[in-house]
């Protein structure tokens, strides 16, 4: 860091005003970081520091920008769809102050907006003071990606370049619901909702909870029907070399904006999305899809997920020889934050623009976006580009180091 001193007096204030525009240009890359900013803050969620953390870690930073703060304290859940559902589209972002589950409100709020075709043309911020933070890893990495601090740069400096992001239709029943990041069933799931108190834990809940379900090992029974669109492991990793490569020469991608309006079709999401549909009726461990290579610092579940590709990765635990041991249970967890379960053979994963899931027991737990909803029958469906995220990249930040199940380093393509 350089500090410059000395006396400026009144005839040398227009040179030091023109030299000081051109600093700020210079560290801002060129965006007016004087935002007008609706900020959302959880004070309850995850360790419960978020108010903390905004007062002493955000706040000041964008204040010294001269940013024009709207700020509300969330009281209860389902506050956020309320305040996103009703908001004034004047913002130049919405910064969420939590966890991922308040960005699963404000995505929901967004989608009853009156005009919600502009409502998700605002951008979303995520700063990170949750259990997980997915979101925010994928956004600025591990390095950044739990840092308040660097997050708050990146609602001043990342405006110039939204990053737009599909989302998902989840649908239950006669319900119909925006998903961002996640659905969870099985084992995976049980970690999730049963470390709910350890929350003040952070992201280690989800390891300790892992390591408790290694020794109960329960199946799960479910129906699983994709629309399956690639499922070559190798060739989904040298698309997304060749995506990184694409992005970082300037060219954009040519998929449409989603369509969300409402439909009474079953099916409809899915007439016109590409693939063949394929059924999964095997005993499993778990099932995850969703998008963002990280759901947890420790985890990264999609290491080939990209923000706008118009499909859904979906990532199976399949029953090896009937029963999975627990010394391969606890295997798993080496390189897990690398995603060096990818490459195991009992990981069936594909890409898909849609699937349908039937549990076939009374028991369970199914987890949308760190959520708990009703074990029953459910569909998703992507809506391509709908979303809009802060984002100092092109593409999802974190580097997929090609480590394959032996823990080998393997040459990108």
């Amino acid at each position: 860091m350089k500090q410059v001193c000395g006396d400026v007096t009144e005839k040398d204030v227009p040179l030091a005003t023109e030299w000081c525009t051109s600093i700020t240009q210079l560290a801002y890359q060129g965006s007016n970081p004087s935002k007008s900013l609706k900020v959302l803050i959880n004070p309850h969620g995850g360790p419960g520091k978020a108010r903390q953390i905004f007062a002493q870690k955000v706040e000041p930073v964008l204040r010294a920008a001269g940013c024009t703060l709207d700020i509300t304290l969330t009281t209860r859940a389902g506050h956020a769809i309320d305040i996103a559902q009703n908001m004034a589209l004047t913002y130049d972002a919405l910064v969420v102050v939590s966890g991922d589950g308040l960005i699963h409100e404000v995505f929901n709020g967004l989608a009853k907006h009156a005009t919600p075709d502009k409502a998700f043309c605002i951008p979303v911020a995520p700063i990170p003071a949750g259990s997980g933070n997915g979101l925010s890893l994928n956004i600025l990495g591990l390095l950044d990606g739990l840092d308040p601090c660097a997050a708050a740069l990146n609602v001043l400096k990342g405006t110039g370049q939204p990053m737009k992001v599909d989302l998902f239709s989840f649908t239950q029943g006669n319900q119909r619901r925006i998903s961002f990041m996640s659905q969870t069933v099985g084992l995976m799931a049980d970690v999730d909702i049963e470390t709910e108190h350890l929350r003040w834990m952070g992201d280690l809940r989800f390891v300790w909870g892992f390591l408790r379900g290694v020794v109960t090992r329960k199946t799960c029974k479910m129906e699983l029907s994709m629309k399956v669109v690639e499922q070559d492991k190798s060739q989904m990793v040298d698309a997304l070399y060749a995506r990184r490569r694409s992005a970082a020469k300037g060219a954009a991608p040519g998929l449409p904006a989603a369509d969300i309006t409402p439909t009474n079709d079953k099916e409809g999401d899915e007439v016109d999305s590409p693939g063949n549909w394929v059924t999964f009726e095997k005993p499993i461990l778990w099932m995850v899809a969703g998008k963002g290579p990280y759901v947890s610092r420790s985890l990264m579940q999609f290491p080939v997920s990209h923000p706008d590709d118009g499909l859904i990765d979906i990532s199976i635990q399949e029953i090896v020889c009937l029963v999975v041991g627990r010394k391969f249970l606890l295997d798993a967890m080496e390189g897990a934050e690398f995603g060096r379960s990818y490459w195991f053979s009992s990981n069936r994963y594909v890409k898909g623009s849609a699937y349908r899931a039937k549990p076939l027991t009374n028991s369970g737990v199914l987890m949308v976006d760190g959520e708990a909803f009703p074990f029953e029958e459910f569909q998703i469906a992507v809506l391509p580009r709908l979303g809009t995220l802060l984002s100092p990249y092109p593409h999802y930040a974190p580097d997929f180091k090609v480590v394959d199940a032996k823990g080998t380093m393997r040459e990108a393509t």
